[in-house]
């Protein structure tokens, strides 16, 4: 049988007040969830049934007369727990007690006396250690299947859409992951200065649409242009007549995945290009204006330029380039303005996208997309690469990046409310994490959340905008 670790009482007299009380605590209180806001997130997932279908991404190998747990319950609870701000597996050995998540994911009665609703921190690592292309072994009873689990991010992207868009932006980043131990291909990185993966993402808006784990050994654009062409593909099987424009930094900005895009039907371009000699002396005019003014009036100048420019070697084609010469105060008397020449490669035409706003109104916009990418790396746990399995750390990328589709389908939801803008983190405790008791009976699972609550109104929006009919 399960045995429960025993804590104890906590005790102390009152700090404050007319009347000199003790105050006592304990663990005692039964059916009570510190997270009943999850019931949103189960809220928002049922119309997209996303458990289900994550759960059809895996094959299972384990007896199905063994089997007290599906892969539909784990993947759920471990979307759920990461929602919830629990990224290790160790909490789930009391979260499998949750009334809320198991209200949520249809588990509060077990299938075994010995087991509880949900499953523990072993089950769950089972899933974790899933494996792609790997054939099913003693330890590895549960097989991810990731061409699965990319195409599922791009019918989500597109169910997420009542008609076919005019354009979509395929915004392009890369980031670390910080490595601690001994994993799998871990490697070295000169720029950050750390052992560490190299992961890259694809969003199209809020929307993640392709997650890469990378290693650390290899450029941070290698392959990527196969990937580019898987994601249009399937992303054309749905929308054929929408204009993709791919958007992203110098670090992609290789011949191979230009020359692609270029011959791609109804495709386009925006990337950043890396600053050199040349390009500063096409702009160096266009420089000496900024600088001119900047010293004149004291402020930061901006003047933009547009050329058609080629390497020496490395590009097949000449392309547009727009410069952005600007020119900064300095705070020296010998240094009065300091130079900052930014440049992008773009394959738009001038006629219809001129460079000023290209580059100040769309290209700079890809700030936007990095937030994205921090929110499904330190928000929703993606970083957390403590596996020694490579693959195990790649399927925990996927399981957060599913985890953010949820958030924003929460988010929206809010849209009228001052959390609108609001980043997991705030939403986690704003609305996720409010206390409850549950009780349950034949007919119903009454959850009564914390009357001291200060987010009912946003709540109460949520609920209204999810909640079927």
């Amino acid at each position: 049988m399960i045995t429960d670790c025993t804590v104890g009482t906590f005790s102390c007299p009152t700090p404050r007040g007319a009347r000199p009380r003790r105050i006592e605590a304990d663990f005692s209180g039964g059916a009570i969830t510190s997270c009943s806001g999850l019931l949103l997130a189960g809220l928002a997932e049922l119309p997209l049934r996303l458990f289900d279908r994550l759960a059809a991404c895996f094959d299972d190998h384990r007896h199905p007369e063994l089997v007290v747990h599906d892969v539909e319950t784990l993947v759920g609870q471990r979307i759920l727990g990461l929602l919830a701000g629990y990224e290790d597996l160790n909490d789930h050995d009391d979260l499998r007690k949750d009334p809320v998540i198991g209200a949520v994911l249809g588990c509060l009665v077990s299938k075994r006396e010995d087991c509880e609703p949900l499953a523990g921190k072993s089950t769950l690592n089972r899933l974790e250690l899933s494996a792609s292309g790997i054939d099913a072994s003693k330890a590895r009873k549960i097989v991810a299947d990731f061409d699965k689990l990319d195409a599922l991010l791009v019918d989500l992207l597109v169910e997420d859409h009542e008609r076919e868009p005019e354009e979509i932006v395929l915004d392009i980043d890369a980031t670390d992951f910080a490595l601690h131990g001994t994993q799998e291909d871990r490697f070295y990185h000169g720029y950050y200065r750390e052992y560490c993966y190299l992961p890259v993402l694809m969003f199209v808006d809020r929307h993640p649409v392709l997650v890469r784990l990378r290693t650390a050994s290899k450029d941070v654009a290698s392959g990527i242009g196969q990937d580019l062409c898987r994601v249009i593909r399937r992303i054309r099987a749905h929308w054929p007549a929408t204009h993709i424009i791919v958007r992203t930094d110098s670090g992609f900005c290789r011949d191979e995945i230009m020359t692609f895009i270029e011959n791609e039907e109804n495709v386009d371009y925006v990337i950043g290009l890396a600053r050199n000699a040349r390009l500063s002396q096409v702009c160096a005019d266009a420089m000496a204006q900024a600088m001119a003014s900047t010293q004149e009036t004291g402020k930061a100048s901006r003047r933009f330029c547009t050329f058609r420019y080629r390497t020496l070697k490395s590009w097949s084609a000449e392309r547009r380039v727009i410069a952005k010469a600007e020119a900064l105060p300095g705070h020296t008397d010998d240094a009065p303005c300091k130079a900052n020449s930014r440049f992008i490669v773009t394959s738009l035409d001038a006629a219809t996208h001129p460079a000023q706003a290209l580059y100040e109104s769309f290209y700079c916009a890809r700030g936007d997309a990095e937030n994205r990418l921090k929110e499904v790396k330190c928000d929703l746990f993606a970083e957390r690469s403590s596996s020694n399995l490579f693959d195990a750390n790649a399927l925990r990328l996927y399981l957060s990046s599913f985890a953010h589709v949820l958030y924003n389908r929460v988010r929206r939801a809010i849209a009228t409310t001052p959390l609108a803008r609001a980043n997991p983190i705030t939403v986690r405790l704003k609305l996720f994490r409010i206390g409850a008791r549950v009780t349950m009976s034949a007919r119903r699972i009454h959850v009564a959340m914390s009357g001291a609550c200060p987010d009912k109104t946003a709540f109460a929006a949520a609920w209204k905008a999810l909640a079927p009919g």
